[in-house]
């Protein structure tokens, strides 16, 4: 080997260590920027997948305004937002008492078509939807029932989950259809018994887990005549 190969060797040696002690530089660098972000570093590729939504869920000033002096009753219906139920207050018109329609049976339609109604420009800003579909309706008890049954046109079983959840929970809230704390009891166009749904802290959580079907509702046996 000559002198001047030596010579050329030699000088690509540092230019290497060099190059080996910016890299190291730089990762400890880099190391060190990830660190005081609170962000440990890692050489694996780690898919966090997108960005997690926020909304607010806070009710816009004036969603309980009036409806124009039309009559009606202030109530809470419970909306989805943030893939849980949120009450809203609302002023329900309610038609006057209809002949062969009992209150209760009004005061449901009447809850049925503010949940079915489409939230505010505000409100769906806020992250407010609802799941009720917009043909259900509701009629009066079948002859056997139970008392406080409410009918539907469509079998409440069959109903989305989130549908099912809002609906027993705007109803529960109600002291015309609910008389006082306990099950809402539900039955469908056919002869099928009723049956009852709570509104809980976990159907409220996790609207998407109400049971799809609830126990059945038996009426109370009449007592017996006594004898003369």
């Amino acid at each position: 080997m000559t002198t001047r190969s030596r010579t050329r060797r030699t000088a690509r040696r540092p230019a290497r260590r060099t190059t080996a002690v910016l890299v190291a530089a730089l990762g400890l660098v880099s190391a060190g920027v990830l660190s005081g972000c609170g962000i440990r570093a890692t050489t694996v590729p780690v898919d966090v997948g997108a960005a997690p939504s926020r909304v607010s869920c806070k009710t816009p000033a004036g969603t309980a305004a009036g409806t124009g002096g039309v009559q009606g009753i202030r109530a809470t219906v419970e909306l989805v937002c943030g893939a849980q139920l949120v009450g809203v207050q609302r002023l329900v018109p309610v038609p006057e008492k209809q002949p062969a329609r009992d209150m209760a049976v009004l005061v449901t339609q009447a809850l049925l078509e503010a949940l079915q109604r489409e939230p505010s420009a505000e409100e769906r800003e806020a992250g407010f939807t609802t799941e009720v579909p917009a043909t259900l309706t509701a009629s009066a008890p079948r002859p056997g029932d139970p008392a406080g049954t409410v009918r539907l046109s469509r079998k409440p079983e069959d109903l989305p989950p989130v549908a099912l959840s809002q609906l027993v929970c705007t109803l529960a809230q109600s002291d015309v259809v609910s008389a006082g704390p306990g099950p809402v009891v539900l039955g469908g166009p056919d002869a099928d018994p009723p049956r009852a749904w709570e509104c809980t802290d976990a159907v409220r959580s996790r609207p998407e887990s109400v049971p799809t079907l609830g126990d059945v509702v038996r009426p109370s046996a009449s007592p017996a005549p006594s004898p003369s």
